[in-house]
């Protein structure tokens, strides 16, 4: 019997307009290119590997997001869709642990610049502790059991979120003019 896909988890997907964010929609003409996953609608439980602090786009890892301060606060014109995926109770816990992994060996973590570089090959680039965004949330997906698409996490780029049949999407827009209330 089928477990009941009763629960959701929010993928965003932003553009804040960065020099880094520019670059590589140069190569990928996507038009989002950070990926984040939330267990919950008001995006307060967001999670990604990105900038540990806003004003320096080189220290990167494991972050705990926040769509009104940080990084998203010094971009205000961010723009972003957001997607729910319908998970079954179980496969949330599964999701949380594996979060919890990260959360406890946060400070190990670093951003794998390189691997970013591997999907322009079409390789991937794999190291123990590094993550990129897409990355990150692909895997906390197939830990989970959930597997969206037939690669590798170190190949999934935040666009094949948006090409995703699994997702449907909830808002597209200005980050800042969310409102998790009138959806």
């Amino acid at each position: 019997m089928a477990e009941e896909r009763n629960r959701s988890v929010y993928i965003l997907l932003t553009n804040t307009g960065t020099l880094f964010t520019k670059m590589i929609k140069g190569y990928t003409r996507a038009p989002y290119n950070h990926a984040s996953i939330s267990f919950n609608r008001e995006l307060s439980e967001l999670y990604s590997f990105g900038r540990k602090n806003p004003n320096n786009p080189l220290n990167g890892g494991f972050v705990k997001e926040d769509i009104r301060t940080g990084t998203f606060s010094k971009y205000p014109n961010t723009t972003c869709v957001i997607y729910e995926l319908k998970v079954s109770d179980r496969e949330v816990e599964k999701m949380k642990r594996v979060l919890q992994l990260f959360i406890r060996k946060r400070q190990k973590y670093l951003y794998n610049i390189l691997g970013v570089i591997g999907i322009a090959l079409q390789e991937p680039v794999e190291f123990s502790n590094s993550y990129f965004c897409s990355q990150f949330v692909a895997e906390i997906l197939e830990r989970s059991g959930i597997k969206l698409w037939n690669k590798l996490p170190a190949l999934v780029t935040p666009d094949d979120f948006r090409q995703s049949d699994s997702l449907q999407l909830i808002y597209e827009g200005k980050l800042s003019e969310y409102d998790p209330q009138a959806l």
